[in-house]
């Protein structure tokens, strides 16, 4: 395992040696970050398939535009964690701040604790998982992947939604316009359960504890009838 220390070497260091491993033939295929005392762009940009463990909470877009690699993060997260993932997975043992896992492409990411607003904000494939709440606002305008959120939602979820799958199992304060609870099928009982798997969440619930939110299509283009609703 190759150790840095943040503190001693730097962020700049951390992140130009994360990034030089990309396409090279290397067996320094796991990491561990230590001191990283609420530092911002933590693990930004990376694009190899390496493990990166980070003791410690940190700032502001950890792991953003992620490709590929497992980063773990043991603690809690700041605003952007996860912005604008491509592939992977991302962990967060502790909580994470608001819009996480915002503008989301593909790959994981799992959050043990609470998430707080805008969380999977224009996701576009992302899949995310959080064991505790999620804040106000969350999925606002999410147009695809899938969101399961074992604790509660705040007010206004998926506002302005497309075709995202939100799965709720707790309360949920309001719901954004064009948001609606919807027919829960086999096949969304099928997502619910890899999810669990995948999120690490299986021993706290099963598929069918979840209600299935989404989109009432009508507002994908301009009609006057609907003007007050835009």
């Amino acid at each position: 395992m190759q150790t840095f220390d943040l503190e001693a070497q730097g962020l700049r260091a951390l992140n130009q040696a994360l990034h030089n491993l990309k396409d090279a033939n290397t067996n320094e295929t796991a990491w561990e970050v230590v001191n990283p005392k609420g530092s911002h762009a933590i693990a930004v940009g990376v694009d190899a398939p390496i493990d990166i463990t980070v003791r410690g909470s940190t700032g502001y877009y950890c792991a953003g535009m992620n490709k590929q690699a497992t980063i773990r993060v043991k603690g809690s997260a700041g605003p952007g964690v996860a912005e604008n993932m491509m592939s992977g997975t991302v962990i967060i043992d502790g909580d994470a701040s608001q819009y996480a896992g915002a503008t989301g492409r593909g790959g994981l990411l799992v959050i043990k604790g609470n998430a707080s607003s805008r969380c999977g904000i224009s996701m576009k494939g992302i899949d995310i998982v959080v064991h505790g709440n999620i804040g106000h606002m969350s999925c606002f305008m999410a147009q695809s992947g899938n969101i399961l959120v074992l604790g509660d939602a705040g007010d206004a979820l998926g506002d302005s939604l497309y075709e995202a799958h939100l799965f709720v199992r707790g309360t949920v304060k309001s719901l954004g316009t064009d948001c609606i609870e919807k027919e829960m099928r086999p096949e969304h009982l099928a997502i619910i359960a890899d999810l669990l798997k995948r999120g690490e969440a299986e021993h706290l619930a099963k598929p069918s504890d979840f209600k299935r939110y989404g989109s009432a299509r009508k507002l994908y283009t301009f009609n006057i009838d609907n003007a007050s609703s835009y």
